[in-house]
């Protein structure tokens, strides 16, 4: 038996650990790590400064938190310590999503003996499949982590095998999307989303990738902005909102004249389970792919079928 006690500070870690077999590893994890279900028993070591409302209300919440130097996020230091990891991982891509790496490696340095520190830092959609590779060499599962990968890659191939058929039916024409991370104010998709968007055979004009290149992170744009992005199909996810979540952000503003002139006759929009899905960098982003090349060529044959999504519009 392994002697690796882990603590993850992150879904999307959480998620990887599990699928390299190592669950049985973890003996504490972040307050938002929540798949698989299983996991949802440990101590939570982790919390969050900031209270969802809105997300308008977030924002500002947010906004203000850094302006005056204040973390969005909390660390249970007594826990983590309790628990006495041997690995941690963690994050070092956004400070507002997770803890940021420098609390843990303040709080890690007090701890005897000092847990290693895993961190995962993902801007792209391959970064994220490498961090599968990561995970399981720093915990000793990289048999179990390349097995892992090699039937995500399957699905990955098949999944943008499929795309490249209707996209040449298409006589080459991209769908034109717009992927909506948070609705108030507007945050387009960024990182690896608009390039699950181009390999589905889709383009994001407003944050552009190609199936190499990630978009960057998510930047605030103009209602004009996407409007002028001229959509077809739009994917609402709000970051960190489950499907409900999501249905009710968008009933806010379904009825303002920027969003009504956005989705004039013809285009389609969807919801989809932002905490689940598409914001989270870990294994099922796969799953997400393959919603994406069913519901941009409208085939949903091809859609999981227990992928979290609902039409809108």
């Amino acid at each position: 038996m392994s002697s690796n006690r882990v603590v993850s500070m992150l879904p999307s870690a959480a998620e990887m650990i599990a699928l390299c077999g190592g669950e049985s590893m973890l003996v504490a994890r972040g307050h938002e790590d929540d798949f698989p279900h299983s996991i949802t028993s440990l101590p939570i070591v982790t919390g969050a400064n900031t209270v969802f409302t809105s997300s308008a209300d977030v924002d500002v919440q947010v906004s203000q938190a850094l302006a005056q130097g204040n973390a969005l996020y909390t660390i249970d230091a007594e826990t983590l310590k309790k628990v006495q990891p041997t690995h941690i991982v963690t994050q070092d891509l956004c400070h507002v999503c997770a803890i940021d790496l420098q609390t843990v490696e303040r709080i890690a340095k007090q701890m005897d003996p000092k847990p290693e520190i895993v961190t995962l830092n993902p801007l792209t959609f391959q970064d994220v499949l490498d961090d599968i590779t990561r995970i399981g060499v720093g915990l000793g599962l990289e048999k179990q982590a390349s097995e892992a990968l090699g039937k995500l890659n399957e699905r990955v191939t098949a999944a943008r095998a499929k795309a490249d058929t209707y996209l040449e039916k298409n006589g080459g024409l991209r769908k034109r999307c717009l992927f909506v991370e948070w609705t108030d104010p507007v945050y387009p998709g960024g990182h690896w989303t608009p390039q699950l968007m181009y390999m589905a055979g889709g383009e994001q004009r407003i944050a552009p990738a190609t199936d190499t290149v990630g978009a960057g992170p998510s930047a605030r744009v103009t209602h004009e902005a996407c409007i002028a992005s001229d959509p077809e199909i739009i994917v609402i996810s709000p970051c960190g909102l489950n499907l409900k979540e999501a249905r009710r952000e968008t009933d806010l503003i379904k009825d303002k004249e920027w969003f009504k002139t956005l989705c004039k006759p013809g285009v389609r929009v969807c919801l989809v389970d932002g905490n689940q899905m598409f914001n989270r960098p870990g294994p099922r982003l796969v799953d997400a792919l393959e919603f994406l090349v069913g519901y941009l060529w409208e085939d949903d044959s091809l859609i999981p079928a227990d992928f979290p999504w609902e039409r809108y519009i």
